[in-house]
């Protein structure tokens, strides 16, 4: 069976980081390692994460050697891979039972190096599990097949969701940025000849409007959006203003989700 390297940064999120790691250890699929990074909590997290790793010998945790924010993070936990796949999930979100399972036979049957899948949101408050979790309707919807022109234009990829074929495509690393390191990959890997396959099954949990997260306030990346389109991707200046405004609408549709 394929094995999947799961990749979970971490900095102050005690209070969901246990039903983030419970949400994998629980998958359908389990034959998996989570590899997480602590970016120098100070509330606990690096003591609940031993904890889980005392319990099960799937939890692999480290604590960065200094602070970086979390593609660093998850840089780290990428170099320590050694599956099949490289799948992502933040500590404040959830997979749902299936989700890895589904995936898997999704990418093998499709030759798709680079998958994702449709998510559900929930509020910042949710305390459920994800094995608890009842559909709610709001979906943010997969796109059944994404190319780097469409990419360029939105994002269409969420991180929670996000699988790629290691086998394929080698150990692909975040660009040490700030922000929108995740987007920044998934371009990268698209750039290189592969496109994205989207799963329209809801299979992650999204917790939105959460203070605490990178990605909680969607306009605050513009400028990281713009950084990533001029001197990333190297786009012109009319390019690159075209990719920001579809950005925009994006994030602010899905934020009526």
């Amino acid at each position: 069976m394929p094995l999947v390297s799961v990749v979970m940064p971490v900095y102050n999120s005690v209070a969901t980081l246990g039903a983030a790691i419970r949400s994998v250890l629980t998958q359908t699929h389990g034959d998996l390692e989570l590899l997480v990074t602590d970016d120098k909590s100070s509330d606990g997290s690096f003591d609940l994460l031993m904890e889980f790793a005392r319990q099960d010998e799937r939890v692999l945790p480290r604590s960065a050697p200094e602070q970086g924010g979390a593609g660093r993070a998850r840089n780290l936990a990428i170099e320590r891979a050694r599956g099949d796949y490289v799948a992502f999930l933040d500590s404040d979100d959830m997979w749902l039972p299936e989700k890895t399972e589904w995936q898997i036979e999704f990418a093998a049957g499709g030759n798709a190096p680079l998958t994702f899948t449709s998510y559900y949101k929930m509020d910042a408050d949710h305390d459920g599990e994800s094995t608890e979790f009842v559909p709610n309707g709001r979906v943010v919807r997969a796109r059944e097949h994404v190319d780097y022109r469409a990419m360029l234009v939105r994002d269409h990829i969420g991180a929670l969701t996000a699988m790629y074929d290691r086998n394929t495509l080698g150990t692909r690393l975040m660009p040490e940025m700030r922000k929108r390191q995740d987007y920044a990959l998934w371009l990268s890997i698209m750039r290189d000849g592969a496109d994205a396959r989207g799963l329209p099954e809801p299979l992650a949990v999204y917790r939105s409007h959460q203070a605490a997260s990178l990605s909680s306030n969607k306009l605050s990346l513009v400028p990281y959006n713009w950084e990533l389109y001029r001197e990333h991707e190297q786009l012109s200046v009319p390019r690159a203003t075209r990719a920001l405004a579809g950005a925009v609408w994006q994030s602010l549709r899905n934020s009526r989700i």
